[in-house]
């Protein structure tokens, strides 16, 4: 079967662990996964690169870059970034439930749910997974 996407379109990923998010702060996190997503599309600075949302966190050099809010509703190629990057994250989440069975990622996939805070009391932090600067995992480890 032909795969349309990978004929049209290419998607860079720009993944930012757990550690890199508590080390950095959320929003030097956020800079960091887009240069990483740019540097992976080979992006030129003279592209015009699209973020949805209000904040632009791409590199300085990236003149012709604007955020829009709802991009991802106006913007076809947004729209459809943000589709991989949902079902990207979704078999990512996927992985982590059969490596760590009791945390049932599969049914909350990482979010503050009830059965995901009582998880990590439970069973503890995952490192690589869990962020300790985000209050709510903090306060659910006992930190």
């Amino acid at each position: 079967m032909l795969d349309l996407l990978s004929i049209c379109c290419n998607f860079g990923e720009g993944w930012v662990s757990a550690t890199e998010i508590d080390k950095h702060g959320l929003a030097k996190a956020l800079r960091l996964g887009v240069a990483r997503a740019l540097r992976k599309l080979d992006a030129q600075i003279n592209e015009e690169i699209i973020l949805d949302g209000k904040v632009n966190y791409l590199p300085a050099k990236f003149k012709s870059g604007k955020c829009l809010v709802d991009a991802d509703n106006l913007v076809p190629i947004v729209s459809a970034a943000s589709i991989y990057a949902k079902v990207t994250r979704d078999s990512f989440m996927a992985k982590l439930a059969a490596k760590h069975p009791a945390y049932n990622f599969e049914q909350h996939v990482g979010y503050g749910t009830k059965a995901h805070i009582e998880a990590i009391s439970r069973y503890g932090l995952i490192k690589y997974v869990h962020r300790l600067s985000y209050a709510p995992i903090a306060k659910a480890a006992g930190l």
